[in-house]
């Protein structure tokens, strides 16, 4: 029996190095998760999985119109929702509809418009969050430490594979 020559040694050591960087990266970056309930309808549904990009928001802070992971307060559980208010705004939500400063923003991507929110300041470095679906859907005020990553692409049921859009203000 012939033994590696340090040679292949030294490859295999450094094709498992790199393996491992590849791994971390990718762990350290992107992240898979399922949407849970209604909240996101019409544009999420039960069931489907999403990337997440946890590295979104390492070199910019969150826009308005993002689709997030985030820790919601009052449970403590990974939600996704899509941010609407941004720190220092005054937000309402009066019959599903949001006013950032006391003007209306236009939200094509929302369903529904039984929630309410009286008119509050976002903290500094919160964000004001909500679900597309204003019938079932939760507000919440999330710390920026709260917020997981950018939902980035939808990949299960596999064919509905598609880009997670956020909404653009601008």
């Amino acid at each position: 029996m012939k033994l590696p020559t340090k040679t292949t040694v030294l490859e295999i050591a450094v094709t498992l190095a790199l393996a491992l960087l590849i791994f971390l990266g990718i762990h350290l970056t992107l992240e898979s998760r399922q949407v849970d309930g209604t909240s996101m309808l019409p544009n999420l549904e039960h069931g489907q999985r999403v990337l997440v990009c946890k590295a979104a928001y390492w070199f910019s802070e969150p826009h308005r119109g993002d689709v997030v992971v985030f820790y919601a307060p009052s449970s403590g559980k990974e939600v996704i929702h899509r941010i609407v208010g941004l720190p220092n705004e005054k937000v309402e939500i009066s019959e599903g509809q949001v006013y950032i400063n006391d003007s209306k923003i236009e939200e094509p991507y929302i369903q529904g418009n039984l929630i309410n929110r009286a008119p509050e300041i976002v903290p500094d470095d919160s964000y004001l969050i909500v679900g597309d679906n204003r019938d079932e859907a939760s507000s919440d005020i999330v710390p920026r430490s709260d917020i997981i990553g950018k939902a980035w692409l939808c990949y299960w049921p596999f064919n509905d594979w598609h880009l997670i859009s956020g909404y653009s203000y601008h």
